[in-house]
C-alpha cells in the first residue's frame, strides 16, 4: 500500500476516532443537562413559579389526598414558591433500582434548607438518551383552624373555614402564610414551611380578635342605647325607667325636674367564648338631678346623686352588620 493511501486511511480513521469521541461527548452532555435527572426538577420549580398547579402535579407524579385544593394552583402556589431564594439544584446521588436522588437547597425568610426529590430512570430516547421522572408520590397538606370564624386568608387567597378549619393539600418545597385581616375580626399571620412530603408541618392556629373598628361600632351602639334611655327617662319623668340605672328615694320629686345624664360611658371588650363573640359586661355611671320635698319637714332641695350600672347584652355580627341587643333584668 502506497504511503499516499496510508496517509489517507490514517486520516479517515483519526476522523472516525474524533466523530466518535465527539458523539460520546454529546451524548454525555445531553444526559447531563436536558436529559439529566436534575432537569424534571427544573421544569417541576418552574411550573410552581409559574403557578401552574397542572404541571407540576403531572410532573412530580402526585396524587392529592382528601383536602381544599386552593394552593395547588394560581396565585396561592406561585407565592409560596416565591419565598424560594438563592436555589441551587446538585448533583443525583445513585439509589438501587436505577433511582437517584436529586438535591436541592434553597433559603426561605433567610434560613437554609433542603429538599431531596427521587426519580427513577424510565428508559432512553433515541438510543442513547436517558429519561427520568419523579418516584410517584402523595401531596402533604397543612390543617388551618380559625376562632370563631368561617374565612380566612392563605397566601393572600381568600377560603372557607367550615366551623373554624379545613385542610389544604400543598406542593413542596413552599412556604405558606394564613391570615384573617377583616373588617371586625382579624388575626396575626402564621407560617408554615413544608419542604418534603414526609415531614410533618404544625397546624396554623389564627387566633383571631375583634378589631378596633368592632369595639368602635359597637360602643357607639352602647352609647346610643344609654343616651335614648336617659332620654326617654327624663320625657317619662321617672327616677327608675327602664334602663340599666335607677335611683331610688322616699321622697316627693317634683315633676319635670328629673334629669338623667349618662357621665361615663362603658369601655367595651370583645372576646371569644364557647364559639361565639361576646361583650364583657357593661360599666359605667350616670347622674340623676331633681326637685325633691322631704316628707317630715315639707322643705324642697335639689337631689344631685351619681349611680353606678351594670347590664350585659348579646352581639350578633353578620357581614358588615353590627347589632347589639341590651340583656335588662328589672
Amino acid at each position: 500500500m502506497s504511503q499516499a493511501l496510508v496517509r489517507i486511511a490514517a486520516g479517515w480513521l483519526l476522523g472516525l476516532m474524533l466523530a466518535v469521541a465527539g458523539a460520546v461527548v454529546a451524548v454525555n452532555l445531553v444526559n447531563n443537562t436536558v436529559a439529566s435527572p436534575q432537569q424534571p426538577v427544573r421544569e417541576y420549580l418552574d411550573a410552581l413559579q409559574d403557578g401552574d398547579g397542572g404541571k407540576a402535579l403531572g410532573l412530580l407524579r402526585a396524587t392529592v389526598p382528601p383536602s381544599n385544593a386552593a394552593m395547588l394552583d394560581g396565585t396561592g402556589l406561585q407565592t409560596a414558591a416565591s419565598r424560594l431564594a438563592n436555589i441551587e439544584i446538585g448533583d443525583p446521588v445513585e439509589r438501587p433500582g436505577d433511582q437517584v436522588v436529586v438535591p436541592m437547597e434553597y433559603t426561605i425568610d433567610g434560613s437554609r434548607l433542603r429538599t431531596d426529590f427521587l426519580l427513577e430512570k424510565t428508559g432512553t430516547e433515541w438510543i442513547f438518551f436517558n429519561t427520568w421522572a419523579f418516584v410517584p408520590t402523595r401531596l402533604p397538606t397543612i390543617d388551618i383552624t380559625v376562632v370563631n370564624g368561617n374565612r380566612a386568608n392563605v397566601n393572600g387567597v381568600p377560603v372557607n373555614m367550615p366551623n373554624g378549619r379545613n385542610s389544604f393539600a400543598v406542593f413542596y418545597p413552599g412556604e405558606y402564610e394564613a391570615a384573617l385581616d377583616g373588617q371586625y375580626f382579624s388575626a396575626p399571620a402564621s407560617r408554615a414551611t413544608v419542604t418534603a412530603r414526609d415531614v410533618p408541618v404544625a397546624p396554623l392556629n389564627l387566633l383571631t380578635q375583634a378589631t378596633g373598628k368592632l369595639k368602635e361600632d359597637v360602643a357607639g351602639k352602647v352609647k346610643e342605647f344609654l343616651d335614648n334611655c336617659a332620654a326617654e327617662a327624663m320625657k317619662e319623668q321617672r327616677l327608675q325607667p327602664d334602663c340599666p340605672f335607677y335611683y331610688a328615694s322616699n321622697n316627693r320629686v317634683q315633676d319635670g325636674s328629673i334629669k338623667w345624664t349618662v357621665t361615663e360611658y362603658p369601655n367595651v371588650s370583645i372576646e371569644p367564648f364557647d364559639g361565639r363573640w361576646v361583650v364583657a359586661p357593661l360599666d359605667g355611671k350616670a347622674k340623676v338631678e331633681a326637685l325633691q320635698q322631704n316628707l317630715f319637714t315639707g322643705v324642697w332641695y335639689p337631689l344631685e346623686e351619681e349611680v353606678d350600672f351594670s347590664f350585659t347584652t348579646r352581639l350578633d355580627v353578620s357581614g358588615d352588620t353590627v347589632k347589639v341587643t341590651p340583656m335588662l333584668t328589672f
